[in-house]
């Protein structure tokens, strides 16, 4: 556990409920495994699930899911989680939480025939992008999604400290490509900013929604290619570009955006995380580099 992370038992969602949705109390509360980093999830009858923070890196996410998924679900091709009630602290539970539809589906795995969910998740990009944007935020800082050359300085510190144990030369050499290529030319639009396979839910190969909008906001969409090289093979990434239509310049800052938190999250975590999880990121990185122009 990270510092000022915290375990939520099944104990005091099923006390929440009872003080806070009476017409809840007679569901079954059923703990989910922690597949994410930031939040509880907990099944709820059949069809809600609480979704409770753990952290409090992960509290500002409970306002943004209220505001601004009801207004989006409706313009996105598959179903997303958008609140349906909003708990309040209680049962020494310490921060808002939310109760969201159950979805149906599966994560999809790296080696599935993936080219059907590839243009069904292009389709979705998509949609997002043609959303009005609401006065949505935007995104700043060194966030997914802001102008790629912002963390430039971030990510060749990143670069130096990881010293020899990457191939420093190629993927200083893919860095430096990816900065030399046009900014996003048009204005901020809306971003999942998080397209990792355990946010997307699948069946029989297609697309049947995606959770988890912790990133989400309004940016560079190139951040919106990561599962290019997360998830799909070459033939699936093929269709995803396709289907997307981004020019080369978006694709150059697509893979841009993979490498830098990549390495970032490599550097700065090098002695937390274990030798397996090291060499799977050295992998991935040196994947991308080799394969960015696919």
């Amino acid at each position: 556990m990270r510092p000022g992370e915290i375990v939520v038992a099944v104990e005091q969602v099923c006390a929440l409920i009872e003080e806070q949705f009476p017409e809840w109390s007679d569901l079954p509360v059923v703990a989910l495994p922690l597949s994410g980093t930031d939040n509880a999830l907990f099944r709820l009858g059949d069809r809600l699930t609480a979704r409770l923070p753990r952290a409090p890196w992960a509290v500002d996410q409970v306002a943004t899911d209220v505001a601004w998924l009801p207004r989006l679900a409706p313009h996105l091709p598959v179903p997303v989680p958008a609140p349906v009630a909003v708990g309040r602290p209680g049962a020494d539970y310490p921060w808002p939480w939310t109760v969201v539809p159950w979805l149906e589906g599966r994560n999809p795995q790296a080696g599935e025939e993936l080219v059907g969910l590839a243009v069904d998740l292009a389709g979705f990009v998509r949609a997002m992008i043609t959303i009005e944007p609401m006065g949505g935020p935007v995104k700043d800082g060194i966030e997914r999604g802001v102008p790629l050359g912002w963390r430039d300085e971030l990510t060749r510190r990143s670069i130096a400290a990881l010293g020899d144990r990457i191939d420093g030369r190629a993927v200083g050499a893919a860095w430096d490509e990816a900065m030399a290529a046009d900014e996003w030319p048009g204005p901020p639009v809306w971003l999942h900013g998080d397209l990792l396979e355990g946010n997307l839910l699948v069946d029989r190969g297609r697309l049947t929604g995606v959770i988890d909008f912790g990133g989400l906001g309004r940016g560079d969409p190139a951040v919106e290619l990561r599962p290019a090289w997360s998830l799909f093979d070459a033939r699936a990434r093929v269709a995803y570009r396709e289907a997307l239509g981004f020019d080369e310049a978006t694709w150059a800052r697509g893979w841009g955006w993979v490498l830098s938190v990549s390495l970032y999250w490599l550097a700065d975590l090098w002695d937390s995380i274990s030798p397996d999880d090291r060499e799977e990121t050295i992998r991935y990185i040196d994947h991308v580099v080799r394969h960015r122009h696919d």
